[in-house]
């Protein structure tokens, strides 16, 4: 006979072992943040279900990618739209045309388990709706509905705690500027517009969320008695309104340019006081995760005197917190950032801080010695806009105050590019090593020496700090900024920035560059740093590594950037430039809409454009004097484009502001489209 032994567990000890589960189940559950499914309506009035964690999603709304990314979860995504630039890791992702006429068929190849959408974009929901795919179409209608969208997103892709904390510090911008816009009384508030349109004027419509950062930023908004995310203003409209500030983002500086010269809007007090302001359209046509950062930048500049009154300040002036970096030499005592609040905006600094007395050299300060710490620091612009009614003296002073350092023995530099995006590089050869601390931002104020003017001066927005772990003499301290300089220049030469002042020219820094090198410590002395020495290679590799990964981190610009982005560096916006010139064709001006970007989507017609801007920064220097054989390529290419000869091409595109070589690739490109399509009449 078989027995079975059975194993006798106790009532008490089972009903423990089975709360043992229950409660590991439980803390399983909120290690993970597991909240699936996750039920919601869209835009569209969809009732929709997502069962899981996504995997491969394709987001053609520059907001939805902002916030996926700043969230945590930019490697679920497969595919976005050129216009998608912020933040850096998008320079990185597949592109499927523009935010107006998305590539569709390059989504379909990608076959995404979800595609966020605008209703804006035709076609969307007729390809794929019957396709094994989510469409989610999230439209953003106030700045509660934009944190709503936040917290959603977190939830899609198990963000939570990420996206709980991107809302909270926007609050917090929101929350500073209430409180100081509520001292300001009634009658001095000001009448702001948002500027949209390009041949007349229009702007948001009463029941935009952009009239609503308007409110929050201490403005009075145009209410205008209509409806919609832009509608136009009539001179009536516009002249009673009266905007006493005015601002736009882009291409609206063009409408700005021709309209405003207008002798009917002589005596709009904006346009008299030339009070007109224009912001990254990252910022102004967008509710997402830097939108209280934005509120508080707007509001800077609307009431910057008032901002600007110590007595108006909400905050006290303090360290908040302190991060720890690993740079570690012999005289180091400590390297970090500071977090701070100053003119009450958030400021960060990059501190180091030495064990003895060292000598330095600082483009900004000069020779100086017996120094006990360097450090970089940081203030965003809405901060930079109420400061720089002070000296740069007396800031450097109310900085140094709230760090605990004094002017005797602390250098410090200023910049407007964000210090946690710094990079570290070292470099070592046997004993020699050099680490190279660089922040830098390149989209505002760079410039090509003896091409650009010198017409003002604002803290340097590319600052390199040189940290050997050897003694340098004085000689080779100074030496050693002809070398990192050098290696900063052409960083930015490889990497192809423009000047912002000329941009058919190639940038050598911003106008606004520091460098600050550190003597370092040592038994021996190295006495030069030149190019043909291994500390000048060291320098110059460290520098000029840090230099572009400093670009990439602020404005997320490489090697590899699409060709949307470089033309758009040009001053060429495909989406909204490239449209027919005065000719006799006939065709509408949103003919090339779509296509243009669907060609250029093509590598090899990618390429095509890319070699073209090459060719024309040789023949603008002087470098190349014969373009008949680039004439021929043209040709080639629209032949390609066309499937058929062009006997003489029409110049659909001639904005004399752009280099001769780039209008003529451009024109290729628009005449193989146009024959193409007559090829199909």
């Amino acid at each position: 006979m078989n027995i079975k032994k059975v194993l006798h567990i106790p009532v008490r000890e089972k009903y423990i072992a089975c709360l043992a589960i229950i409660l590991f189940v439980i803390t399983a559950s909120l290690k993970t943040g597991h909240c699936y499914p996750v039920n919601f309506r869209d835009s569209s009035g969809r009732d929709i279900s997502i069962a899981k964690e996504p995997v491969s999603v394709v987001s053609l709304v520059p907001s939805i990618t902002e916030i996926i990314c700043r969230i945590g979860a930019g490697d679920k995504i497969k595919a976005i739209t050129y216009h998608s630039t912020y933040p850096s890791e998008t320079a990185y992702m597949k592109t499927a045309g523009g935010f107006l006429h998305p590539d569709l068929d390059i989504v379909s190849g990608i076959k995404p388990g979800i595609i966020f959408y605008n209703d804006i974009q035709k076609g969307v929901v007729e390809r794929f709706e019957k396709e094994d795919v989510v469409l989610i179409n999230l439209k953003t209608t106030g700045i509660e509905n934009s944190f709503w969208q936040i917290e959603l997103l977190g939830q899609i892709f198990n963000k939570q705690a990420e996206a709980s904390a991107i809302i909270k510090e926007n609050r917090r911008y929101i929350d500073i500027i209430q409180e100081k816009v509520a001292r300001i009384p009634s009658e001095k508030r000001k009448r702001v517009m948002r500027l949209m349109g390009r041949t007349e004027i229009m702007t948001p419509g009463d029941d935009s969320f952009q009239n609503e950062i308007i409110s929050l930023a201490g403005g009075i908004p145009a209410s205008l008695g209509k409806k919609g995310a832009v509608v136009e203003v009539s001179n009536e409209e516009f002249i009673k309104f009266n905007p006493q500030f005015i601002y736009g983002c882009g291409g609206d500086k063009k409408a700005a340019d021709s309209i405003f010269p207008l002798p009917v809007y002589r005596d709009v007090e904006a346009i008299k006081n030339r009070n007109i302001h224009f912001f990254p359209c990252d910022l102004t046509c967008r509710a997402a995760t830097n939108t209280g950062y934005f509120i508080s930048w707007l509001s800077a500049e609307i009431y910057r005197d008032e901002f600007a009154d110590r007595n108006n300040l909400v905050l006290a002036e303090r360290i908040v917190k302190s991060k720890n970096l690993d740079v570690k030499l012999d005289y180091i005592n400590n390297c970090r950032v500071d977090y701070i609040d100053f003119y009450d905006y958030p400021n960060k600094s990059l501190v180091v801080e030495f064990n003895r007395p060292l000598n330095i050299v600082s483009t900004l300060d000069g020779l100086r010695k017996g120094i006990t710490a360097v450090g970089n620091h940081y203030a965003p612009l809405s901060c930079w806009t109420v400061a720089h009614r002070e000296d740069i003296s007396v800031i450097r002073k109310r900085v140094l105050d709230i760090l605990g350092k004094s002017e005797k023995d602390t250098s410090l530099l200023f910049t407007g590019a964000d210090v946690d995006n710094l990079s570290i590089v070292k470099k070592r050869f046997r004993d020699m090593e050099i680490t190279a601390l660089v922040t830098g931002g390149v989209t505002s104020n760079a410039m090509r020496m003896s091409r650009d003017e010198g017409s003002f001066y604002e803290p340097g927005t590319i600052n390199i700090i040189i940290l050997p772990n050897m003694k340098l003499s004085e000689p080779a301290m100074t030496n050693s900024l002809i070398t990192a300089t050098e290696a900063k220049s052409a960083a930015l030469q490889d990497l192809d920035i423009r000047s912002s002042y000329s941009p058919e020219y190639q940038a050598t820094g911003t106008g606004t560059d520091n460098i600050v090198i550190v003597e370092g410590n040592g038994e021996v002395t190295i006495d030069t740093a030149g190019g043909h020495t291994k500390l000048g290679e060291l320098i110059a590799k460290a520098v000029y590594e840090g230099v572009k990964e400093a670009i990439y981190r602020q404005n997320g610009l490489t090697e590899n950037r699409s060709i949307f982005q470089r033309l758009k560096e040009r001053n060429i916006d495909i989406s909204d430039d490239i449209s027919p010139a005065e000719c006799d064709c006939g065709i509408k001006k949103d003919f090339f809409s779509g296509k243009v970007e669907k060609i250029l989507n093509m590598p090899r017609y990618a390429s095509f454009i890319s070699s073209a801007l090459s060719i024309s920064d040789d023949f603008e220097n002087g470098l190349i004097k014969d373009l008949t054989q680039f004439n021929a390529w043209c040709y080639d290419v629209a032949y390609d484009i066309s499937g058929r000869k062009i006997a003489k091409m029409e110049e659909f595109y001639n904005d004399e502001k752009i280099p001769p070589v780039v209008r003529m690739a451009i024109n290729a490109l628009l005449n193989g489209i146009y024959q193409k399509e007559l090829k199909k009449e």
